[in-house]
């Protein structure tokens, strides 16, 4: 998820202190996305167990019931205050989600960002040639409660397909390796299934994974979440390489399906993720049945996501500046150290302005809010603080072919344009430059099947991924 800074103003304390020794520290949010490929081999089993996400029209998710507290925040009480004017820097999903809740505490709010599109990494815009250009493949847990709660709110909760529940790793010559959730009985039985059935790892590293899961917080999750959930966060400074190891887990696992999961989740290996990040996804898949459970939008997320986004903020008087990027924060300092801030010095090619609000929200990505802090605020430790993150460079890309590359059981059905088959998820792989996939004609077809065509695979290729830059 993108920083979300809120700068009063009134006033910021500034006081010069020294930053403590960082432990590891994580680019983007835990909760996430993605999902992966998985080519349409008519499946395997005939039960399959339906979460309570599969309608979205009374509950939008069960994850806060019973859910560690503190995971999810409550809903905001309603506003007593005084009306204030909101400028909220970047039309992302951050500051999309601050501007709903604003404008519904009946606040007045203008969103700036310095792009022509909105959506921030969940965005999309066309091209000169009508493609739908995508700034990241997008996947839905069971367990992204906020952003379904949203969606449902601004009545795009009907814009999600439901995939199998299973999750597919594609590795060497096509071979398929599953973490399959699908079991009669829910959690925590249809993960103890997938995790001591699965065909992605050799039998003695699924007996040194169990061992491994065992001795992890997540058992304790079981009967006491929020007790996990406090020890799940002591473990922040350490990497889940190393915890994972300590406890008895092989590296073949961490390489064979922990570290494509663990750059789907943050772009970065196992060897750099947080123990916390990854230990706090294994106990949702533990403790509920849905939060495995993945959905994709059916077509771009402009039309489908941020587009109904958009279009409440401005049935509720919100407004969108685009190509108005903040070039300068402006503010005076009072001789006792307060900050007061004053302004935002905006511009769009030649033009220029200054806007004044009574409070401002700067909603961006880790290199965008270290250069619009202003460098005497790290006199700060909060502010200061936000130079130890490190983001990470991702590159997206979408290529169409002229067949089905997800289909890998019948070479000749793979280049018959006239019928959509292959994996219809998202898909991991060990194996590729890239640990992410998916066939967008298949899982998002609205926009991106197109008759005629074949597949378009999305991937991402990260900087800190061994096989890519070398």
């Amino acid at each position: 998820m993108a920083s979300l800074i809120i700068f009063p103003a009134k006033s910021v304390t500034g006081t010069r202190s020294e930053t403590s020794p960082p432990g590891l520290l994580l680019s983007g949010g835990a909760g996430r996305r993605r999902s992966v490929f998985q080519v349409g081999f008519r499946n395997q089993r005939s039960f399959t167990v339906r979460s309570a996400l599969d309608s979205l029209e009374t509950n939008v998710s069960d994850m806060s019931v019973n859910a560690p507290k503190g995971l999810f925040p409550p809903e905001p009480e309603h506003y007593r205050g005084p009306k204030l004017k909101v400028a909220i820097i970047g039309a992302g999903l951050a500051g999309m989600s601050t501007a709903v809740e604003l404008l519904d505490q009946g606040h007045e709010v203008d969103i700036y960002d310095s792009k022509s599109f909105i959506g921030g990494k969940v965005g999309s815009f066309v091209d000169r040639r009508g493609n739908h250009i995508e700034m990241g493949l997008h996947v839905f847990f069971g367990c992204y409660n906020n952003l379904f709660r949203l969606m449902k709110k601004v009545g795009a909760d009907k814009n999600l397909l439901v995939k199998d529940h299973t999750h597919t790793f594609v590795n060497m010559g096509g071979e398929i390796g599953e973490l399959d959730f699908r079991f009669p009985i829910g959690a925590p039985l249809h993960g103890i299934s997938a995790f001591l059935s699965t065909n992605q790892l050799k039998t003695y590293d699924i007996a040194r994974n169990a061992i491994a899961l065992a001795l992890s917080p997540v058992v304790k999750a079981l009967v006491d979440p929020d007790g996990a959930l406090r020890d799940i966060r002591n473990l922040d400074s350490i990497s889940f390489s190393d915890w994972f190891l300590s406890k008895g887990g092989t590296r073949t696992s961490i390489q064979r399906m922990w570290d494509p999961v663990a750059y789907a989740l943050g772009f970065i290996d196992c060897d750099n993720i947080s123990a916390r990040c990854m230990l706090t996804i294994f106990s949702l898949f533990a403790t509920k049945t849905e939060a495995s459970l993945l959905r994709m939008l059916k077509g771009s997320p402009d039309v489908y996501l941020s587009g109904p986004i958009r279009k409440y903020i401005e049935d509720k008087g919100g407004r969108f500046h685009l190509r108005w990027g903040c070039r300068q924060i402006l503010y005076d300092r009072s001789q006792d150290g307060e900050i007061h801030v004053t302004g935002l010095a905006l511009s769009k090619a030649t033009d220029k302005k200054v806007v004044k609000a009574d409070a401002y929200v700067a909603a961006c990505d880790v290199p965008g809010i270290k250069r619009l802090l202003p460098s005497q605020w790290r006199e700060s430790k909060f502010f200061d603080n936000i130079y130890e993150l490190v983001g990470v460079p991702v590159v997206t890309v979408q290529l169409r072919y002229n067949g089905w590359v997800t289909e890998l059981q019948d070479l000749d059905q793979s280049r018959r344009l006239r019928q959509a088959v292959g994996l219809d998820n998202l898909l991991y792989t060990p194996d590729a430059d890239f640990s992410c996939f998916a066939d967008l004609a298949l899982t998002s077809p609205e926009d991106y099947y197109i008759e005629g065509q074949g597949s378009l695979l999305q991937s991402w290729l990260y900087s800190l991924h061994p096989k890519v830059w070398k």
